[in-house]
């Protein structure tokens, strides 16, 4: 069954939701929340309420403290993202990281996979603790089907992997989980983008969490039936919790506990 899996997006220190295909290095970002709260307010709410398999994501510099804060208000409990690196990765761990995501550091600056990257990190922390971010863009050829080609540096930089049943099998080997941003509909609360979850459903092998576009308990339903309940759900700028009036967060609290 598909499961929610809560988060805390940390921008400049701040619990923030953002439009995640805003963010740009040369302006500000589009932001449909800012909270008032601590992060370490919202891992202390996730931990109280049983809420596992949760993640921080760092969106640029300038965020450190608070995500120490978030990590060490639930200890074991969040995954963290974000600059994350074979040299920083353990520190995160000791820290109080359930498990390190990562990303744009398995890059060159052009987008090539780094197969030694890959292998460093993976010796550093181990399958167990590492999630691979496979965040992506639609691509939309005029004649065939779309396809969708990973994104890093926050989303700005499209690499040569695409969501492909051949390129997770092959990043199967050196992650349990990955995490998936659907990064044109990220932040715009009009739904999800339903036919990459019925690829990440099809594939199915790891446990995949999926992000982007939830506007309702409608859309929690739709990645459980188009994923066959073997890709879970993040939900942010819709919830209630971050300013939101889609989805309740004690209803998505409640939809975890029914099985």
């Amino acid at each position: 069954m598909t499961k929610f899996r809560p988060c805390i997006d940390l921008h400049h220190g701040q619990v923030k939701q953002i439009v995640g295909g805003t963010l740009r290095d040369d302006r500000r970002p589009v932001e449909n929340y800012v909270s008032s709260r601590p992060p370490g307010w919202y891992a202390a709410k996730y931990a109280a309420d049983g809420l596992t398999g949760g993640h921080v994501i760092k969106l640029g510099p300038g965020n450190e403290q608070a995500a120490a804060e978030a990590i060490g208000a639930y200890p074991g409990g969040l995954q963290i993202g974000g600059g994350i690196s074979a040299e920083n990765a353990g520190c995160w761990l000791d820290a109080g990281a359930s498990q390190v995501i990562v990303t744009s550091w398995l890059f060159s600056q052009s987008g090539e996979l780094l197969e030694d990257r890959m292998k460093a990190i993976l010796k550093a922390v181990g399958r167990e603790r590492l999630v691979i971010d496979l965040s992506c863009r639609r691509i939309q050829p005029s004649d065939g089907p779309p396809a969708w080609c990973v994104a890093m540096n926050r989303w700005q930089t499209l690499t040569n992997i695409e969501i492909s049943n051949e390129n997770l099998d092959f990043l199967a080997d050196y992650a349990s989980e990955f995490l998936i941003h659907a990064a044109d509909v990220e932040g715009l609360c009009r739904g999800i983008d339903r036919e990459l979850v019925i690829k990440l459903g099809e594939w199915g092998k790891l446990p995949v969490t999926y992000a982007g576009g939830a506007a309702s308990i409608d859309d929690v339903q739709a990645v459980d039936s188009a994923s066959g309940g073997k890709v879970d759900i993040t939900v942010g700028s819709a919830l209630d919790l971050f300013g939101g009036d889609g989805v309740r967060y004690d209803e998505l609290v409640q939809w975890n506990q029914r099985g």
